[in-house]
This record gives C-alpha cells, sequence and structure tokens, in this order.
C-alpha cells in the first residue's frame, strides 16, 4: 500500500513542478539576459541571483511540506468518487471495514485518476505568482541603468565632464588629451577632472573683468590667464585654485597609460613536453592594452643538437590584428613540420607587445616559454659493437629514491598479501638505485669504482690478507709508490667537505643494506641521513673573487710615451664620504615646524622639491601639496600635518650617534658613590 501511495505523492509533486517552474524561470530570465549583456553590472546582477535562489529553495520546500500535510484533501475535492476516504490511503486499515475501503479506493484509483485530473489539481492548488517577476524585472532594469552609467564613464571622460555650465568672467578649462587615446577635447568649468597623462590643460577666461586672474598649481608654480590662457602639459596629478587664500581647490587626476598586458594561455606550462608521436601544437595568445597595440610578434627560437654542437635559429610571426584595437587574440594550431622541430629539438617562444603612445612607448615581453620535443631512447650500449669507456647515467638522486621507499612501504602496508617477488624486485631496483648515487658521490674521494658494478679488486683480493715478503713488488710499491686509491689522497677537498661526504656514503651503504635485506622501512632513516649530508654540501660556503684590477683612464695619443704626466687622473680611490640623506634646508624646516617661530627661507621651494623626489602615491603627494599651501596661507593648525607628511618622506635618514657633554665635580663623584654601596 506504501508503494502505491508513494507513487500517488510523487505525480502529484510533479504536477506542481510542472506548475511551478515556469515562474521560477520567468523570474529568472531578465536577470540572466542582464549578466549576459552587461558587463559593467555583472556584480550587481550577481548579487541578485542570490535572493532567486533563496526563493526558490524556499518555495520547494514549503509545497513539498504543504503536499505531504494537504495531499488527501485536495484529491477528496477533486474526485467525488473517493467518497472523501483519502485519508485511508496514507496509514494501514486497522479494522476490517476500513482495509474493504481502502480495496475499493484502490480499485478506483486506476480509473479515476489520469494525466489530465493531476495537471487540474495542481491547476486549482498552486497559483502563479507576479511579484518574483516584477522584482526580477526591477532588478534588470536597476542593473541597466548602472552600466549605461559606467560605460559612460569609461567610453568618454569628455562626456561626463561637461556637465557644468561655463559662465563669464570665471576660469574655465579647456583639456586637449593625446591623439593617440581616442578621447574628444572638451571644454568645462571649473571642477575635479580626470585626464589621460601627457594632456594639455588650459585655463581661461570668457569675458574677463576686473584684475587679470592666475592659477596657483600644487606644485607652487603660479600661471596669469592671459588671452592665449595658461597651458601645462600634465604628467602627474595635481591641484590648482584661483588666485587668492579662499580659493576652492580643484583636482586634476591623471590616468597614466599602462603598458600592454601579455598572456599565454596555451601552452599552460612554462616548459611543456610533448609527447614522442606529438604531429601537432598549439599556441593561443592575448595581448591587451587601454588604448591601442600597434604591433604585436611572437618570437620563436629552436635549438638543435646537443653539447657543444648545439644550433640556434630565430624566427619572428607578426600577430595579426582584430577588430578592436585594444586586444590582439591569436590562436593557431602548429605542426611540428611547420615549426621545424625534430626529435631532440627545443622550442623557445615568447610575445612582445608595444602600445601606440608615440613619445614613450610601453612594450611587454611575456615569459619565455620551452616546448621539448623528446629524443628517442638511446640504444643500449650492451647490444652495440662499438666500444664504450662508460655508460650513459641516469641517476635518481636521493629524494626520488626515499619517495620511492616510502611508497614501497605503503604499499606493504596496505597491500599485506603482495606478492614476495614483487617485493624483492622493487626493493632491489631502488638499492641499485641507491648504489650508484653512492658510486658517483664515492668518485669525490677517490674511489675508483664504476657503474658497471665492478666494484671488487678481483687481482688483489687474493693478495689482500696475505703479508707481504720483503722486496717483493707490494711491499715496494707501499713504501715508494703513490697510494692513488686512497680516499684521503686523491681528492684536494677541505677535511670538512670529506667528513660530510664521508657521513654521505655510510648512510647510503647502510640503506642499501637494508634495501638488498628486503627491509625497506629501516633504510628510511640512513636515506634522510643522506639528503640531510647532501643538503650540507650543496649549501657549503663557496669563495668568490670579484673583479678589483685596476682600469686605468684612457690616454691621449699625443701623451703616451712622452712621460708628461700632467692632466693624467690619479689611480688612488679617495676614501668615501657618508652620505647626507637629509637635506640640511629640510632638517632645518622640519624643527622650525614643530615650534611657532618664523619658517626658513625659501621653506616652500624645499617642502615641495622633497615631497616630488620622495612620495610616489599620486593622491598622498596631494594632500602632501595642500598642507604647504595651508601652511603657506597662514594656517598654524596645519604645520603639524606638514611636519608628519616631511618625517614620514625621510625614511633612509642615518641614526646619528652623539655624545652628551657631562660635567664630573667632586658633588657628582660623591653621589655617585653613595648610589653605588647601596
Amino acid at each position: 500500500m506504501y508503494g502505491e501511495t508513494n507513487t500517488l505523492r510523487r505525480r502529484l509533486w510533479a504536477a506542481v513542478l510542472r506548475r511551478r517552474v515556469p515562474q521560477w524561470l520567468a523570474a529568472l530570465a531578465p536577470l540572466v539576459i542582464a549578466l549576459i549583456l552587461l558587463h559593467a553590472a555583472r556584480p550587481l546582477v550577481i548579487a541578485a541571483i542570490l535572493p532567486w535562489t533563496i526563493w526558490v529553495a524556499a518555495d520547494i520546500y514549503r509545497w513539498r511540506r504543504r503536499l505531504k500535510r494537504e495531499w488527501t484533501s485536495w484529491l477528496d475535492a477533486a474526485i467525488p468518487a473517493l467518497e472523501d476516504s483519502s485519508t485511508l490511503l496514507a496509514a494501514d486499515a486497522t479494522t476490517p471495514i476500513a482495509r474493504l475501503q481502502q480495496e475499493r479506493l484502490r480499485a478506483r484509483l486506476a480509473s479515476v485518476l489520469a494525466d489530465d485530473d493531476y495537471r487540474s489539481i495542481a491547476r486549482t492548488r498552486v497559483r502563479v505568482g507576479v511579484l518574483p517577476v516584477l522584482l526580477s524585472l526591477a532588478a534588470a532594469g536597476a542593473a541597466w541603468g548602472y552600466h549605461g552609467k559606467q560605460t559612460a564613464a569609461v567610453a568618454s571622460i569628455a562626456d561626463a565632464q561637461t556637465a557644468k555650465a561655463i559662465v563669464d568672467g570665471e576660469i574655465y578649462l579647456s583639456v586637449t588629451p593625446p591623439a593617440y587615446t581616442g578621447v574628444k577635447p572638451f571644454e568645462t568649468a571649473a571642477r575635479d577632472l580626470q585626464v589621460p597623462q601627457f594632456s594639455e590643460v588650459r585655463w581661461c577666461v570668457r569675458n574677463p573683468s576686473g584684475a587679470q586672474p592666475a592659477v596657483e598649481l600644487g606644485d607652487g608654480q603660479t600661471l596669469p590667464v592671459t588671452e592665449a590662457c595658461a597651458v601645462k602639459r600634465v604628467e602627474e596629478s595635481l591641484f590648482w585654485r584661483a588666485r587668492g587664500k579662499n580659493g576652492t581647490r580643484y583636482n586634476i587626476r591623471v590616468t597614466p597609460d599602462q603598458a600592454p598586458q601579455v598572456t599565454i594561455i596555451e601552452p599552460t606550462e612554462l616548459i611543456h613536453i610533448l609527447s614522442k608521436d606529438a604531429k601537432t601544437v598549439q599556441i593561443a595568445v592575448t595581448a591587451r592594452d587601454d588604448y591601442a597595440i600597434v604591433r604585436a610578434s611572437l618570437h620563436m627560437t629552436l635549438a638543435r643538437g646537443s653539447g657543444e654542437n648545439i644550433r640556434f635559429s630565430d624566427r619572428e610571426v607578426p600577430l595579426p590584428q582584430s577588430p578592436d584595437p585594444k586586444v590582439r587574440n591569436w590562436k593557431k594550431q602548429w605542426t611540428l613540420t611547420e615549426l621545424g622541430m625534430e626529435p631532440g629539438d627545443e622550442l623557445y617562444f615568447f610575445v612582445r607587445a608595444t602600445d601606440n603612445s608615440p613619445d614613450n612607448p610601453h612594450t611587454t615581453q611575456s615569459p619565455t616559454y620551452t616546448l621539448r620535443l623528446p629524443a628517442p631512447e638511446a640504444e643500449s650500449l650492451e647490444s652495440t659493437a662499438l666500444p664504450s669507456m662508460a655508460k650513459p647515467e641516469n641517476l635518481r638522486s636521493q629524494r626520488q629514491i626515499i619517495i620511492d621507499t616510502e611508497q614501497l612501504v605503503a604499499d606493504m602496508q596496505a597491500h599485506p598479501n603482495m606478492p614476495v617477488a614483487t617485493v624483492r624486485a622493487r626493493s632491489e631496483a631502488i638499492a641499485s638505485d641507491q648504489a650508484k648515487l653512492r658510486l658517483r658521490y664515492g668518485q669525490f674521494l677517490g674511489e675508483e669504482s664504476s657503474l658497471f658494478g665492478d666494484e671488487h679488486d678481483h687481482e688483489g683480493e687474493e693478495h689482500r690478507d696475505a703479508p707481504a715478503a720483503f722486496g717483493s713488488q707490494m711491499s715496494v710499491l707501499k713504501e715508494f709508490g703513490h697510494a692513488h686509491d686512497q680516499e684521503d689522497n686523491a681528492t684536494i677537498f677541505d677535511p670538512k667537505t670529506k667528513a660530510v661526504l664521508k657521513r654521505a656514503l655510510s648512510a647510503m651503504w647502510d640503506a642499501e643494506k637494508s634495501l638488498r635485506a628486503i627491509s625497506p622501512k629501516p633504510a628510511l632513516p640512513p636515506e634522510y641521513k643522506a639528503l640531510e649530508a647532501i643538503k650540507e654540501l650543496q649549501a657549503a660556503e663557496r669563495i668568490y673573487l670579484h673583479r678589483t684590477a685596476f682600469v686605468p683612464p684612457a690616454l691621449k695619443e699625443e701623451k703616451r710615451m712622452s712621460g708628461d704626466i700632467v692632466g693624467v687622473l690619479s689611480y688612488k680611490r679617495a676614501q668615501g664620504a657618508a652620505d647626507n640623506t637629509v637635506p640640511a634646508e629640510v632638517r632645518e624646516l622640519v624643527q622650525a615646524l614643530s615650534q611657532d617661530g618664523a619658517l626658513p627661507a625659501l621653506w616652500s621651494k624645499a617642502a615641495r622639491d622633497t615631497i616630488v623626489a620622495r612620495i610616489v602615491d599620486q593622491e598622498q603627494k596631494l594632500s602632501a601639496q595642500r598642507a604647504v599651501q595651508d601652511v603657506q596661507d597662514g594656517c598654524a593648525a596645519c604645520r603639524g600635518e606638514l611636519r608628519a607628511w616631511l618625517r614620514g618622506t625621510l625614511t633612509d635618514a642615518p641614526v646619528l650617534l652623539q655624545a652628551r657633554p657631562s660635567t664630573d665635580t667632586p658633588f657628582r663623584q660623591a653621589w655617585s658613590g653613595k648610589e653605588q654601596q647601596k
């Protein structure tokens, strides 16, 4: 009975969902359209989608609870043939009459309930609300308005700055941005402006009356406004005001010309190793600039060969232009034949982009990426007839050996029933790698072993334990010969380095013995000891000899071989004097600002020069220059602010240690003695 009841409730819930889902989608559609079309208002749209998600979740929860509570009454009201007995379907019958009624209801369900009945119940019980759709449309409209404002501000600075009307007799500005920016010239009344860097700003007066007006700039300059206007090429942010203490300050903030941004989309790794059977490789790049990109190119260098026989070939491929001059997107599927790559070659490439600034062009270069095509594996030397003195070395590092050992220990713990032959083979392979690495480091101590495994001198083994007779070949060799196979005589390392090498080799020996004995876990401590010794060797002190040779000054040809040394510069180096990083006028000004007296002469010039030279942030520079102008206007309370700005610029001031004079009198001596007795 429960199965039939669950099926009935699921079909009712499906009908409710078919009724509610269109309303959810209708409320979401305006937000999705705004998210796709309105790029500047995407954060606002995403913030509006979050309440929609909460509303949908709450709506689903509400209707599931209502369906669970009222589904029987829905059926009784919609289908009279059920005789108001649908509640019997929700629980097991406990009486014979109830079971008889359940049997009658089940018999009627198949013939009475159809798909149209479920849809009719959903239409009756589930109503469609208009309020969520209206709220969604309102949010989309707000996003549209916000997008319009942002687009208007970014697309044209002039459109946002020409709103204030120009009044006769007052100073107005005429701004001519550089032609390469694409921003149109405009005129505006006195107000805060945002202009591109290197714009030409003119202060003019329409129908002047009275005294000749003048403009006071934040850097201390005063520009008289004549009939030809006052002109300045703005390179950094500044503020200005009309002549007089009570003049309103207006800011002219400069938008610097940014360098292009270059991004390598594919490949994603700086070193991309191609597969051996690779035929093509894809390179995708993007270059962006705030105004326009006039030149962008892909620079490729192909390296071929090995050892000292390496040949390089360069190639430059210009990136094609796109409809948007600010962006250049380029993607191409290169074949290795087009790139000229063969097995064993490496291709280095980077992208260089230049913007359209005519006077100060910015050039950006991306990091260098590497495409590496592996060479085919070399033929084993044992299978060739050519003689060879040594096998090619393929050594694993100590860290890799530790990783392999830890992996083997973990596998043994995870799989206790691992075959013994597998464990032995893996342990022997790690031991072999450890032996090769030990032999490699042993060469630095004079061990005459090779990577072939010939670690024992079989010819000397038969005589090693027998005492040498007097006058025999071995005794003469030991007494007068050079014992080249002794590690202490074979190298010129210092004793400290030899001790570290011996410690590393001893640890490698212990690790190898444990691995040969199929005990990988006890081999881990000596492996770590060997790694620590290797790190100590790598971080050992080295001596770097800097070039200190004397380079004499160039002599005139007529003075050569004449013995005349008049006018020849001395090669003796003068003793360097301590740098005075704090100018004297700035030091005096800082001290004077802490008092109420008169300030030094030309203090404003010294303050402004220090601010321009030592403050980089444009907003901080404007604030410091305002403090200079306030103090110049007679503001006594502004002295502390200017003093703080000047002290903040002296970040590299030296610490002066000065002795304090003291007078040693009999009274002071007696007092000091009394204090010491206490």
